[in-house]
């Protein structure tokens, strides 16, 4: 089975609040200094799920795809690391502040220039902006059927079985080949890469391909070019009033609370 996986470098979601800042100008994140970004927490996810069904399947060959600054090498790295076989990294100025839509668009042409596959595997979501749109708009894109949001998959015929996680409980479905699933967290643990399979990845080579390898002209790339225009990014002011009931016993705090919600109009 001819795989590939979409990874994303992100922003650390642990960096400490007072560290995380905006240039509200610019409307862009500033860096956090001396903490390093990290690999979007679902994508290892795919990857695994990538594995997996190479496993099971016999044989075939997992390629990975992230998008990103030259610092994204080391998503794909990991990926390597893990036991995919061959990185492609998306890498031009031209990419910097485009929206999920000129990302997908970026993917599916990668993904094209590849050969196509049979399957295309994803996070669910980008951790950093928690939209999840992308895996659905390379589907689009590709013209293939999309199942997002999966806690497992196995090989069912010519297509698959995913069980996907809804807000209410699972759901099973199959779907036919080509197709592009996303991976939830529920998917369960990866395999965390040894220290010789970390020094074999050092070693491979990524490919590097810029918007013209992709065919993509000026007027598909560029923040210029956004389909959803970012108006604002800022952080977020959360301010509380907290007003300390007095009384000298429980009943007589009751009562005080009582008188106060209902001056409020709350009850």
């Amino acid at each position: 089975m001819n795989i590939i996986v979409c990874v994303k470098q992100i922003p650390d979601p642990e960096t400490p609040a007072a560290s995380f800042k905006v240039d509200e100008a610019a409307k862009k994140v500033i860096p956090a200094q001396g903490i390093a970004p990290v690999v979007n927490p679902y994508d290892p996810q795919a990857t695994e799920a990538a594995l997996r069904l190479k496993d099971a399947t016999g044989g075939g060959k997992v390629t990975v795809i992230s998008l990103g600054p030259d610092t994204a090498r080391d998503a794909i790295k990991h990926a390597l690391a893990m036991g995919a076989d061959e990185g492609v990294l998306l890498n031009d100025p031209a990419f910097g502040d485009i929206d999920n839509f000129q990302t997908a668009n970026a993917l599916a042409k990668a993904i094209e220039k590849l050969g196509g596959a049979d399957l295309v595997l994803m996070g669910r979501a980008s951790a950093d902006w928690d939209m999840g749109v992308v895996p659905t708009g390379v589907g689009q894109l590709l013209n293939i059927p999309v199942v997002t949001v999966a806690k497992a998959i196995e090989t069912s015929g010519a297509g698959l079985k995913v069980e996907r996680v809804l807000d209410d409980g699972f759901q099973s479905v199959e779907v036919s080949l080509p197709a592009v699933v996303s991976v939830s967290n529920e998917f369960g643990e990866p395999r965390y890469p040894q220290l010789r399979q970390i020094m074999m990845a050092a070693k491979k080579t990524v490919q590097v391909w810029s918007a013209a390898d992709l065919g993509l002209g000026a007027d598909e790339v560029g923040a210029a070019n956004r389909a959803m225009p970012l108006e604002a990014l800022y952080v977020p002011k959360v301010e509380s009033n907290v007003e300390i009931i007095e009384g000298d016993t429980p009943e007589e705090k009751a009562a005080v609370l009582a008188q106060k919600l209902r001056a409020a109009k709350l009850v």
